[in-house]
């Protein structure tokens, strides 16, 4: 079973696994904000960003099995004063050897729970129309707000519809 863990800076070293874990779900035709083009040096900067910006406005898990990193998930809470009430749930991912053991929920159960800790009363997601992340959301209680057609692209470039579920904690 997949320990979660909570990160902060101080955690940087773990930034190659995370990134081994975003190539892996690109290679796999998931729609997460990277082309199949993108390299190393394009994943190694976003998760560079990502530590840079943990504290109020980020916080980031990882989902560990054997030593190894399989999954990770975000949650940005909205800064503005109009939206302190709700969060952000981005990144959800599960490297391929992991998915279909538990890490996904796991994940979405440090993250809601923190969430609910925080004060936070509602959650939003967005995720590619049709995948099978929206089975688990929807299994979760979220639910479907809307799809948007041709709103990102898949790593070969293709465009697919995207769905924004919420949920109120």
């Amino acid at each position: 079973m997949a320990t979660i863990r909570r990160l902060d800076p101080a955690d940087a070293d773990v930034i190659p696994a995370l990134t081994e874990v975003l190539r892996d779900v690109i290679a796999g035709g998931a729609s997460v904000g990277f082309l199949a083009s993108d390299g190393t040096t394009e994943l190694d900067d976003y998760w560079r960003g990502i530590f840079a910006s943990l504290g109020p406005a980020l916080a980031l898990w990882i989902a560990e099995h054997q030593g190894q990193v399989v999954g990770t998930v975000q949650l940005a809470p909205c800064q503005r004063s109009n939206g302190r009430h709700r969060g952000d749930v981005q990144k959800l991912l599960v490297h391929r050897s992991a998915q279909g053991r538990g890490v996904a929920t796991r994940l979405m159960d440090a993250v809601e729970a923190h969430a609910r800790a925080s004060g936070l009363g509602l959650l939003v997601l967005d995720t590619h129309s049709g995948s099978r992340a929206e089975g688990l959301y929807r299994n979760r209680g979220w639910l479907a707000a809307g799809s948007i057609p041709g709103f990102a692209a898949v790593p070969d470039g293709s465009l697919i519809a995207t769905t924004y579920f919420y949920k109120q904690l």
